[in-house]
């Protein structure tokens, strides 16, 4: 494949290019699963509004795919093995440098590798992953927030349930690059007891498309307001369901 700028030969598909320093992947579609990982490579938006419905539309985004796999090992041996799958995976997206990056499918595949790279990292449906990455491309892009994590928490209430870790649980909300603020709320510790430790899950949307996150640590219940850069709540449904997801993968669900 050659350079989409300059063309200038590239190693393999998608790669950024090292001579006239310019991306050829805007996006990456990342398919995990235990023992293999696929890659997929999307250029950037086509300059004419085309029907995403169309395989002509998919096949053009769509610049290639690689594979990388692994033999799963148990006991002691797993922790390495895994992160070293995540490292070769990791690898494969820093090359080619793009500004996002999609992820379905087994969980302890991506937050090992959302742990090795430090890209916008989002999750997506796992039966159509390219087709829904398609889609929700389309649609106008959400403001990045560039605050550190740790600069977004702030309001009245600094009492956090669940010591340090609650705070583990708002920083992992924090780190989204669509959440602007976290605003933790008073503890009402009149809710019903649960011996499962502590959760922490993020609700509905509003119609401004904020989100409130809920911790739970025994019979205490915490409601946090979370102010993202969502227009609406369909925009604000969508960093919804990505916040319970990074929160699963950190086993806050």
């Amino acid at each position: 494949m050659e350079c989409r700028h300059c063309a200038s030969p590239l190693e393999k598909p998608g790669d950024f290019c090292l001579i006239c320093r310019e991306a050829n992947t805007e996006a990456i579609v990342l398919e995990a699963a235990r023992d293999r990982a696929t890659i997929t490579m999307l250029a950037g938006e086509p300059d004419e509004p085309t029907d995403r419905d169309s395989e002509a539309d998919r096949d053009e985004q769509v610049l290639g795919e690689t594979t990388i796999t692994t033999t799963p090992e148990d006991g002691e041996n797993e922790p390495i093995e895994l992160r070293n799958f995540a490292g070769l995976i990791g690898d494969e997206i820093r090359r080619k440098r793009p500004e996002e990056v999609y992820a379905g499918g087994a969980r302890p595949v991506i937050r090992a590798v959302r742990e090795d790279i430090h890209h916008s990292f989002y999750r997506v449906a796992d039966d159509d992953p390219i087709q829904a990455v398609l889609e929700r491309r389309g649609n106008p892009a959400l403001d990045v927030v560039e605050t550190p994590p740790a600069d977004k928490i702030g309001g009245s209430h600094s009492t956090l349930i669940g010591g340090r870790t609650g705070m583990r649980a708002i920083q992992t909300v924090a780190e989204h690059p669509h959440v602007k603020k976290v605003i933790p709320g008073p503890i009402d510790a009149g809710g019903k007891g649960s011996q499962s430790g502590m959760r922490a899950k993020v609700t509905r949307a509003d119609d401004g498309g904020n989100v409130r996150m809920l911790l739970r640590d025994g019979s205490s219940v915490q409601e946090n307001r979370v102010v993202t850069t969502a227009r609406d709540r369909e925009m604000g449904e969508r960093i919804r369901e990505d916040l319970n997801d990074v929160l699963g993968e950190s086993e806050f669900q």
